[in-house]
């Protein structure tokens, strides 16, 4: 069976597996991406370099042994180790493989590299467009691939809303800044002491406050009534961040709950996957299917090699 370095290089991260026989064999992250690459473009090739090493080492593997390093992510963006232009959806798998660009970086490995590129919707109006790198390789891993006329959710970062057309292409989404903005709130604002991120699990009846109190006055509103919470009703740190994260959430599960499909698929960590889950279930009448844990932790990788099998035949 062949065997596969799969990296799924991020903005800030990068995370290289290994993939035997359609497992996941070994991983290797470098908390290091495109935005430092496109500063110092030889550490981020080095962190590759060495990532790739490591893993081969700790499996008794030579660099002949590997078929294919497939990438995918902000690796093909401008600060990547190659810029390239993004795929038009309608995308699927068949789009997703005529579209890769094979080529080799001798000062990182031997072994071939194949890229996969983003995808983009619209093009004239900036309100109909948008981009993605990285979750287009993510979605193909989940579930053997992408279910027609479905809503894919992958919260993180940068959460994407992706709905499938009946021949389960990706015919059209939306970014929100669900992760980076819960971060920049809670850690650079008046919010800091009152908000703990490192809670796990929220408090369904505070969640859904926060989300009902964001839907009523808006999320800015919401914001500042966590620190009302803390100070003078002298909630719990869970209680606080429960109400805090579903006022973070609240458009983007309106934006789920007006969207045409009825199936729902999440992805993603559980820190957002379950409360997006908990809220959708308590106020929408959408069919909801969280993957689990590790299904969604090797999507990537798994999407990679489908993607670059499809062609072949395999």
């Amino acid at each position: 069976m062949p065997n596969y370095i799969a990296i799924d290089g991020g903005t800030t991260n990068t995370r290289v597996r290994l993939v035997c026989n359609y497992k996941i064999c070994d991983t290797e992250k470098q908390n290091i991406g495109a935005r430092q690459g496109s500063d110092d473009p030889a550490a981020y090739k080095n962190a590759i370099r060495d990532s790739i090493a490591l893993i081969l080492k700790r499996n008794d593997l030579r660099e002949g042994d590997i078929t294919a390093i497939l990438a995918s992510g902000m690796i093909t963006s401008e600060g990547g180790l190659i810029n390239l232009p993004h795929l038009a959806a309608p995308c699927g798998i068949r789009a997703l493989s005529a579209g890769l660009y094979k080529t080799e970086i001798p000062e990182i490995s031997s072994i071939p590299f194949t890229f996969i590129r983003g995808v983009k919707t619209g093009g004239v109006d900036f309100a109909d467009t948008d981009m993605m790198r990285g979750e287009e390789t993510e979605l193909m891993g989940l579930l053997d691939g992408l279910l027609p006329d479905t809503l894919y959710v992958l919260p993180g970062s940068h959460s994407k809303l992706v709905e499938t057309d009946g021949e389960g292409r990706i015919s059209t989404f939306s970014t929100q800044l669900t992760g980076e903005l819960l971060s920049a709130v809670a850690r650079g604002t008046i919010l800091q002491n009152s908000v703990d991120l490192t809670e796990s699990e929220t408090d369904t009846d505070y969640l859904k406050r926060g989300y009902l109190f964001a839907k009523e006055k808006g999320v800015n509103a919401a914001f500042f009534k966590v620190r009302v919470l803390d100070k003078l009703f002298g909630c719990t740190k869970k209680q606080a961040y429960s109400f805090f994260m579903g006022a973070v959430l609240s458009p983007e599960i309106e934006n789920i709950i007006n969207a045409a499909a009825e199936n729902v698929i999440i992805g993603g960590k559980a820190v957002l996957k379950a409360p997006t889950a908990t809220l959708l279930r308590a106020f929408s009448h959408k069919n909801v299917t969280e993957i689990g844990e590790v299904e969604a932790e090797n999507a990537t990788a798994l999407g990679a090699v489908r993607i670059f099998e499809y062609g072949s035949g395999k």
